[in-house]
């Protein structure tokens, strides 16, 4: 099973939930943990490496707090994943780095280069205000994500 991480299940929630809000104004960390019941801390660290990877923008201040880089539309799935948790790869024969001890002897390697391929094409093609519209279609009048994760697929 390829699932993604609390982390980056995290930094898609706050996106969402900062692309939610119409005013455009920054929102603080404590505002999003709370209304997604996500540990302040932890939060306010990936709040951080999302504005490291400039995603976000952090404003300072009384008033201060998060927003939006962009526009929710411009802004991909696979962006924050791969901010949070670092490059994709579903087996450790993919890397940045080439390849593995079982390169010459190896016979899935391809195969599992697509899948990889697949899947980041697939994240890529998702933007936060698309999560935004799967949720209302889910809960129409709610506008609350069901969290559990993104992608969740049997290898």
């Amino acid at each position: 099973m390829l699932r993604l991480t609390k982390k980056a299940d995290y930094g898609l929630m706050a996106l969402k939930y900062l692309a939610e809000q119409a005013d455009g104004s920054a929102h603080s960390a404590k505002d999003i943990a709370e209304a997604y019941h996500i540990p302040p801390q932890l939060l306010a660290k990936i709040l951080q490496t999302l504005a490291k990877a400039e995603l976000l923008v952090s404003h300072a201040g009384t008033n201060g707090g998060y927003a939006l880089v962009r526009d929710a539309k411009e802004i991909s799935a696979f962006e924050v994943i791969r901010a949070i948790d670092g490059p994709l790869f579903i087996t450790s024969c993919i890397t940045i780095h080439g390849s593995c001890d079982l390169a010459g002897h190896c016979t899935i390697k391809e195969p599992l280069r697509k899948v990889n391929d697949s899947i980041k094409e697939l994240l890529s093609a998702i933007s936060i205000a698309d999560l935004i519209e799967a949720s209302d279609a889910e809960h129409p009048g709610t506008g609350a994500l069901v969290g559990g994760g993104l992608v969740s697929i049997a290898v």
